[in-house]
């Protein structure tokens, strides 16, 4: 996604080629390159925006392929580590479908512009230049032929695993320093057939992982997606890695800190293998703190790769698509100069999500981190104080959700009145699960079946 949005980003100023190492599918279906394409996604309010000024009209396109809005929190029943939050109406919204669809309309539309050429089954291999400018890159196409292709500007879009730190280091430009901190997460994810006869506008489910209690993590997910079809993501960190078998799958979402999910896809049909998905460490390189070399930008994941459960990454694709855009606008093109300036304002839109994930996952249990400066206990009770509050506070919790919807300035948190609130602390009594639940009318008759009462730790 990240190389498909640069390439249109791009394409207003010169002919692009897009370098795939896999093949397109001709409908929105799993793909080789897309690992974590079986788990839920999300497109947060600030990547959309983003996305409609880089492909105007791609949101209803999105729509009529089946996606859904849903607002936060009002749109998703949430049990933060701190409790449940109160229904409240918010600008915060995310935009959900499948990674499978929603890569398939994008690049239906993206790609169809007559400057974008995509050369399929071909892998980088390598770098071409020096220290002072990267000219182009070798390729090796699928039968093993190699070539060489310039290029004004070469954009790595390769993911959390990109080899570019090695290639510039053969041109001689680096080290790039790598920070990592890795909360231990991993993921198991199902999808499922949902009920016949529930609503349209069927809310999503999250129980959010607690972090700071010295044990392990455990959450999950119930997202709708296309096709009256729910992707059910379980996500644990060390000690509590999700299972893939039936039994291990279902115990696991009862054994979160409310069953709410487990009971929801105890009346639905599975209609998916169970897929894990590991290696979900946070893990950013700056290459803006470098020399730069003139014709090379690293974006997406290959700049700053966020754990995927704060769902986080498409969206900074976007947005880094935009600022890459917007960048060589100003530039009046891709002219010498570029390419500090652009990877300065990508590695700009990277720093907010990254400082947001990495503080929360410094507090999960046998945390691995080569990070410079680490939280501590004072930032951990700011975190749990500002949760508690927004869970009650609709002020607050706007400022919180716009936030991690990319959408705001997570220092709008800190505005004159929601500071107060949050000196002030909870005001209203915590809400039970019940009374959580009871908000949604969304969900007619479906947990019916459900537990009556609120199981043990489960009331707050």
């Amino acid at each position: 996604m990240a190389g498909v949005l640069a390439a249109v980003a791009l394409s207003e100023h010169a002919d692009v080629t897009v370098v795939e190492s896999d093949r397109y599918p001709d409908t929105p279906v799993p793909r080789r390159g897309l690992p974590q394409g079986h788990h839920n996604h999300m497109f947060m309010r600030g990547g959309v925006e983003a996305l409609e000024k880089l492909l105007p009209g791609i949101t209803a396109r999105l729509h009529e392929a089946g996606a859904k809005r849903r607002e936060l929190p009002s749109g998703n029943l949430t049990r933060s580590g701190e409790g449940w939050f109160r229904r409240r109406p918010s600008s915060a919204y995310v935009l959900l479908s499948s990674r499978d669809l929603t890569d398939h309309v994008l690049r239906r539309t993206a790609l169809a512009d007559e400057r974008i050429t995509v050369l399929q089954d071909t892998r980088v291999i390598g770098l071409t230049g020096s220290a002072e400018r990267v000219t182009g890159v070798r390729v090796r196409d699928g039968a093993d032929a190699e070539q060489t292709l310039d290029a004004d500007l070469v954009v790595d879009a390769t993911g959390r695993r990109s080899q570019a730190p090695a290639w510039l280091t053969e041109l001689g430009v680096g080290p790039v320093r790598e920070e990592v901190v890795d909360g231990g997460f991993a993921y198991s994810s199902r999808v499922f057939e949902a009920p016949e006869g529930l609503r349209e506008d069927f809310p999503g489910v999250l129980i959010q992982a607690q972090a700071g209690t010295g044990l392990p993590g455990r959450g999950a997910a119930l997202l709708p997606n296309e096709g009256q079809r729910w992707i059910v993501t379980l996500f644990g960190t060390r000690g509590a890695v999700p299972p893939t078998d039936e039994e291990g799958f279902a115990r696991f979402a009862r054994e979160t800190r409310h069953p709410v999910i487990a009971d929801l896809i105890s009346v639905a049909r599975p209609v998916s293998a169970i897929h894990p998905y590991r290696g979900m460490a946070n893990r950013r390189r700056y290459y803006e703190k470098l020399p730069v070399p003139e014709g090379f930008v690293a974006t997406g994941d290959s700049l700053m790769a966020p754990n995927p459960n704060y769902g986080t990454g498409m969206s900074q694709a976007a947005l880094q698509a935009l600022a890459l855009r917007d960048t060589v606008r100003r530039h009046r093109g891709v002219r010498p100069g570029l390419a500090r300036k652009a990877q300065k304002a990508l590695a700009r839109i990277a720093t907010a999500p990254w400082q947001a994930a990495v503080t929360q996952d410094h507090f999960f249990p046998d945390v691995q981190s080569n990070a410079k400066r680490r939280p501590g206990p004072s930032q951990l009770r700011l975190t749990q104080r500002v949760t508690k509050v927004a869970a009650e506070n609709g002020r607050v919790a706007e400022a919180v959700f716009n936030g991690a919807a990319l959408s705001g300035s997570p220092l709008a948190i800190f505005a004159p009145a929601n500071l107060l609130a949050i000196l002030r602390g909870p005001r209203l009594p915590q809400l039970t699960a019940k009374q959580a639940m009871a908000q949604f009318p969304e969900f007619g008759d479906v947990l019916a079946h459900a537990h009556k009462d609120d199981h043990v730790g489960s009331g707050n």
